[in-house]
């Protein structure tokens, strides 16, 4: 269902995430009858994506979700463009701000899918309703008129943009034309590879992050935090700080103390000059050798394998990882008696701004926030420490601020991916897998009684999604979410969508990726105080990396070959048909120097399927390079290849990271890393020297795609790896 607006423009709204099937404050048409596909709407829009477009000729859909990177605004501009005939130039789509109810939520590699249908619906109503108006002000039959370059052509050449037919379209109720959107066979736009709209303002610097915002008063911000993670204040000396010149607050927050200045470089200063005694966090006789060795007892058994077969069985370790996005955490914070205005990027911001309405004790409607773009997020923006933290020191200091989290802050004290054991056996006989069990155990956030409410995030088992690519290199970006939902362990399944459950026992014979006959799972967790969060793909980007390293063994034990064997084991016509796709365009199996290999691996989730191929110089073992990857996706409609083709880079380079040298160790309690000097992400030097992404194609509904890459990627780096020097790679990254 499509709305109409009450409004002196013409402005068209579909629901998002809410029952279409009636409106609150609908009222009757013209004609007295409300009709299916277009309802008169005087109240709130809450729940709706609204178009409107302006007297300028300018077509304005205000997002409810948020850029970070990952090309949303481009993907959403092109359907509507398409839908209208509009150029994209007049296509504007800035980021709504926290609304009091519906889906604002962005993750779970689910925009592109939950907004297809609704912003296509609203751009084909929109086009109705100006040809009707065109029609009746030239006194010509609706079928007469066409629309291009945002405005109506008569047959005679008469234009009319559609800015000059807003205010009449906008008193139209029952269009002269059907309004339908296109079928794929007429689409000019979506399907085409297209340059980001943001891409200009982004290199000119004219794009606004929250580090940018000049709001009145708002002075930098920076935080005193403890050496171990949890640590607390025991006592602060503040007079050498707050003698210092620019200096206006010091304010003791849970996450340490806060200084408040006129610059950065004056808040800094001070901030060393704090002397600071601190108690230790709760993990503090805690190491890397300790996790493991409990995530290695909370995995459960894999109990007896079948009778008459042959086994291949793994144990791998993956390390904890940090998001560590481009752009740090900043927040812009104006904290008053009786209201209050936040600015920062935020996956969530509904839920920001009812946590802080209630940490600073203010009805939600009186919290503000504007949601800005984001420079890189990868699930990381999905909690919302720094705003927290900035609303606090605000109503401590009585004046705005403006927060920074250095690089050091967010590794050393902020999310990462949980690290997790997995342990799993594939049995075979005949010549064919006939069981397969995959067991984990992962790293879960606990507090005990007082929860993780100060961090910004959900209490429990955090294991949300994520998704994009690094803004550092590409126009894409991470992205994707099902909060505290925990990937089922067994190949091809999917994520559960009870939150806090996870898979267990035996599952059907028809689930998984491959045919291996009885697949099943299970997951034990190991509960300590520490900030976790979603990162790209979630589990699957270990638990498929691990599977896929398994198959390859498999393959081995069977005398096959990788390409060969997962082809006949595969369920999926498509997941086969992107493998071909890798397998002949990466020229699989070409003769290649010792210490060189290829590896193969492929990933199906989000109703999309993804084959990646790599090939690795291991000549050095020590010092690994990924020379080539080649991959292919199916995501059905990929509104914009050139997007989905950054997004596959990025999870490429996620892959190179995780497997061969980025992690992060926990020594005594506190994050050894604490940047980019030691926390080792891919840098251009480790970039493969030639990318190719290969796009199926496909007529249906798109699938999503912003963190479909991340376990292919990472399995066929492991893979390459394990050919090129005869080894069995265990734990990752490698390094460690």
């Amino acid at each position: 269902m499509v709305y109409t607006l009450a409004a002196s423009t013409l402005t068209v709204a579909a629901p998002l995430g809410c029952d279409g099937s009636s409106a609150e404050g609908a009222e009757p048409t013209a004609a007295g009858v409300s009709t299916p596909s277009d309802v008169l709407v005087t109240g709130e829009d809450e729940e709706m994506l609204v178009l409107e477009v302006t007297p300028a000729n300018k077509v304005v859909v205000r997002l409810p979700r948020v850029e970070v990177g990952q090309g949303i605004t481009t993907a959403v501009a092109m359907m509507i463009a398409e839908e209208l005939d509009a150029r994209l130039a007049d296509v504007e789509i800035p980021l709504a701000e926290a609304r009091t109810k519906g889906n604002q939520y962005t993750g779970g590699s689910s925009s592109v899918r939950s907004l297809y249908g609704p912003a296509r619906e609203l751009a084909a109503t929109a086009r109705a309703k100006l040809l009707t108006a065109a029609a009746r002000r030239w006194h010509l039959s609706v079928g007469l008129l066409r629309t291009r370059d945002t405005m109506v052509v008569a047959p005679d050449g008469r234009t009319a943009t559609f800015g000059s037919l807003t205010e009449s379209a906008a008193r139209i109720h029952h269009p002269a034309l059907r309004a339908e959107p296109k079928p794929a066979s007429r689409h000019r736009v979506i399907g085409q590879p297209t340059n980001r709209i943001d891409a200009r303002d982004i290199v000119t610097g004219a794009a606004k992050y929250a580090g940018d915002l000049s709001v009145a008063g708002a002075k930098p911000t920076v935080v005193a935090r403890p050496p171990t993670l949890g640590g607390k204040v025991v006592s602060v000396d503040d007079r050498a700080a707050r003698a210092l010149p620019g200096v206006h607050a010091v304010v003791r927050i849970a996450g340490g103390v806060a200084v408040v200045a006129d610059s950065f470089h004056h808040a800094f200063k001070a901030r060393d000059a704090l002397r600071i005694r601190w108690a230790p966090g709760p993990l503090a006789a805690l190491s890397d050798a300790a996790i493991r060795s409990r995530l290695r007892a909370a995995v459960p058994p894999l109990g007896t394998p079948l009778l008459g077969t042959r086994q291949v069985t793994g144990e791998f370790e993956f390390a904890f990882v940090s998001h560590a996005p481009m752009e740090v955490l900043t927040a812009v914070a104006d904290v008053r008696a009786g209201h209050a205005e936040i600015w920062f990027s935020s996956q969530t911001p509904t839920d920001a701004r009812d946590t802080i309405a209630s940490l600073v004790g203010l009805p939600a409607s009186k919290v503000r926030v504007h949601v800005m773009r984001g420079g890189g997020s990868f699930g990381r923006r999905l909690n919302y420490d720094a705003a927290i933290e900035a609303a606090q020191i605000s109503k401590a200091a009585h004046r705005p601020v403006k927060l920074m989290w250095t690089r050091n802050d967010d590794i050393r004290h902020g999310r990462m991916r949980p690290a997790s054991h997995h342990r799993i056996r594939a049995s075979h006989a005949g010549g064919r897998v006939v069981a397969f069990t995959h067991m984990m155990a992962s790293v879960n956030e606990s507090y005990g009684k007082g929860g993780p409410a100060a961090q910004g995030g959900a209490t429990g088992r955090v294991t949300t999604a994520v998704s994009g690519a690094r803004t550092s290199a590409v126009p894409g970006a991470r992205t994707t979410v099902a909060s505290g939902a925990r990937t089922s362990a067994v190949p091809g399944a999917r994520t559960s969508a009870v939150p806090g459950t996870s898979a267990a026992g035996p599952l059907p014979s028809d689930d998984g990726l491959y045919n291996f006959g009885r697949v099943s799972g299970d997951s034990g967790g190991v509960e300590l105080a520490m900030p976790l969060g979603a990162w790209r793909s979630v589990d699957s980007g270990t638990m498929r990396t691990a599977e896929e390293i398994v198959v390859d063994e498999v393959a081995a034990s069977l005398g096959e070959d990788p390409v060969a064997f997962r082809r006949t084991t595969l369920r999926s016509k498509a997941v086969k048909a992107v493998l071909d796709k890798v397998a002949t365009a990466g020229d699989w199996g070409r003769t290649m120097p010792a210490g060189r290999a290829q590896g193969v691996a492929v990933h199906e989730e989000y109703d999309s399927c993804v084959a990646c191929l790599v090939e690795i110089d291991a000549t050095d073992p020590k010092n690994p390079r990924v020379t080539k990857v080649v991959m292919a996706a199916d995501v059905g409609t990929a509104v914009n290849p050139r997007g989905l083709e950054a997004q596959l880079m990025g999870t490429a380079v996620d892959g190179i990271s995780t497997v061969l040298r980025a992690g992060l160790h926990i020594d005594r309690g506190a994050v050894r890393e604490g940047s980019f000097a030691d926390f080792h992400y891919a840098r251009q030097r480790d970039a493969p020297l030639h990318f190719e992404a290969h796009i199926m194609p496909s007529r249906r509904d798109p699938g999503g795609a912003g963190e479909l890459g991340v376990p292919a990627a990472a399995g066929a780096v492991a893979n390459a790896y394990a050919r090129a020097t005869g080894t069995r790679p265990r734990r990752f990254p490698l390094t460690f």
